[in-house]
């Protein structure tokens, strides 16, 4: 005979039989009358890390039972939000065991809770006796009365999965001789970041308490330790050629595509600490304005079609226009492939490395290197207007280089012509605002009136000007006796063909003539 009493948590002294080691681990025990004798039965292992205060552990307990039976407290508890989530997580792994019966539980209670939900299931005094026959198998369920406990969402998680069968992702992990646990962390942060993008914290935090890829893949993400993840991402850096080349040729047997084009570009991300010990770590220029900080380059290339074909991590000081050629002889691209890339990789010796090669390219135009197509230029009479995908106008004028055997296209784009108008304005104020200052210095006692000294800093102000500075005519005034400037004095004259003179005009360059 087997009696039910309550449960508790207790500590307990566990020998690794691997190390001899004596360490603690947490269970989840019931005391039991079995054949008139008191036991103590283990229901559930809760692991090394169980993170719940003690003095906690008996309304964590009471939390369980109330879940288990779907029946509210008289007496809230008021667990903290940590620990009702333990409760939480205890009670779905017992229901989903069947490890425990309590005998006062309805069946309707009991089938709520195995589903994640707590329902009152209510039939009303007065319904007849006919029909209650008639309804014996049937249970009523009041829809205000249900409150859901440990909600998941499953529908991107399922999708991903089945998108990773097709390609066998789930066996080329396997080959890659990764552990289970380390497999399941590996999908958790792949599927997260693609369901939720964020770091691998925040990550670690919406697997365990937003999703129910646990559920799916029977992994319970809420007690593995986020270093779990981070270990996860240098296993897929680590296996990372292996991994790129072969989802890059299983999806082209899938689609059918043709390796037709190559979009290839390079952006930097920057270390707060010294990173002493990764040997790609130096310090460089930073488009995030660190560069007090160290840095590495990533590299990325994908295929037309949008399917990432290759990465790459190159030092932080690395040059962008010379990583072109490494990328796509390791890639084994086909002759005649179109290459797209923007203006910091277009070099012209990257241009020339791939007409030699017999690739095709277009590019984001290095306007000031070229001759006769140093400026901008664009006429509206010649231009040809297009849509583009996202439903906005563009016009193109075409130009021909028959020395280069090239062709450019010039570009308008309104959006692009207001966001350059703002750009230039905020540059113009600041330039006039340090012209203005410098000028407000001559009439101070003290301030700088020699002419060496304010033509250094008139220059170093045109240096930060981002180019509006080539746009104002200066004119130092000095006193004929002393020889000390006495007045600055500036006009804006914007010069044809630049930015200033044509916002929203940009050059594409191609060796693509038809």
């Amino acid at each position: 005979m087997r009696c039910v009493g309550g449960i508790y948590i207790r500590c307990t002294s566990t020998l690794s039989n691997a190390t001899g080691e004596h360490y603690f681990t947490y269970r989840l025990v019931s005391s039991e009358r079995i054949d008139g004798k008191v036991k103590q039965v283990a229901l559930l292992n809760l692991g090394r890390h169980f993170a719940v205060d003690a003095a906690l552990w008996p309304a964590v307990c009471q939390r369980v039972t109330e879940l288990m039976v779907g029946q509210a407290s008289l007496l809230d508890p008021a667990l903290p939000k940590a620990a009702a989530q333990e409760a939480e997580c205890i009670a779905a792994q017992l229901l989903a065991q069947r490890a425990l019966v309590y005998p006062d539980a309805t069946p309707t209670a009991a089938a709520s809770v195995a589903g994640e939900a707590t329902a009152a299931a209510i039939l009303p005094e007065t319904m007849p006796t006919a029909e209650t026959a008639a309804l014996a198998d049937t249970e009523m369920v009041l829809v205000d009365t249900l409150e859901l406990v440990r909600p998941r969402s499953i529908g991107v998680e399922h999708v991903v999965c089945w998108a990773m069968r097709q390609v066998g992702f789930h066996e080329l992990l396997i080959e890659c001789g990764l552990s289970g646990p380390l497999r399941a962390a590996i999908l958790g942060v792949i599927i997260g970041r693609m369901a939720a993008p964020d770091s691998e914290a925040a990550t670690h935090r919406w697997l365990g308490q937003q999703s129910g890829l646990g559920k799916l893949l029977e992994v319970d993400f809420e007690r593995m330790p986020a270093m779990t993840l981070y270990r996860a991402s240098d296993a897929l850096m680590k296996h990372r050629d292996l991994i790129e080349r072969t989802l890059f040729d299983r999806a082209q047997a899938l689609f059918g595509f043709e390796l037709t084009v190559t979009l290839y570009d390079l952006t930097a991300t920057y270390f707060e600490g010294t990173a002493e010990i990764n040997p790609k770590a130096k310090h460089g220029r930073s488009k995030e304005k660190r560069s007090d900080c160290p840095l590495v380059t990533l590299g990325l290339v994908l295929d037309g079609s949008g399917f990432v074909r290759r990465s790459e991590v190159f030092e932080g000081h690395a040059a962008e226009g010379k990583t072109l050629a490494g990328m796509l002889k390791d890639l084994e691209a086909p002759a005649g492939a179109l290459v797209v890339m923007d203006a910091g990789i277009a070099t012209e010796s990257n241009l020339i490395w791939l007409r030699e090669h017999g690739y095709r390219y277009l590019v984001v135009s290095r306007e000031r290197a070229f001759m006769p197509f140093r400026v901008r230029q664009f006429e509206t009479e010649t231009a040809i207007p297009i849509e583009t995908a996202a439903g906005h106008n563009v016009q193109i004028q075409r130009v021909d280089d028959q020395e280069q055997q090239e062709v450019r296209l010039y570009c308008y784009s309104e959006q692009r012509e207001q966001k350059e108008q703002a750009i230039n304005q905020r540059f113009r104020e600041r330039f006039e605002a340090g012209l203005q200052k410098i000028a407000d210095g001559l009439a101070a006692p003290r301030g700088e009136k020699s002419l060496a000294k304010l033509q250094e800093r008139i220059g170093r102000l045109k240096e930060k000007s981002h180019g509006v500075g080539q746009h104002y005519e200066i004119e130092l005034i000095a006193n004929p006796a002393s020889e000390k400037i006495i007045e600055l004095r500036w006009s804006q004259q914007i010069k044809a063909g630049t930015r200033l003179s044509h916002p929203g005009v940009y050059c594409l360059r191609s060796n693509q003539t038809d």
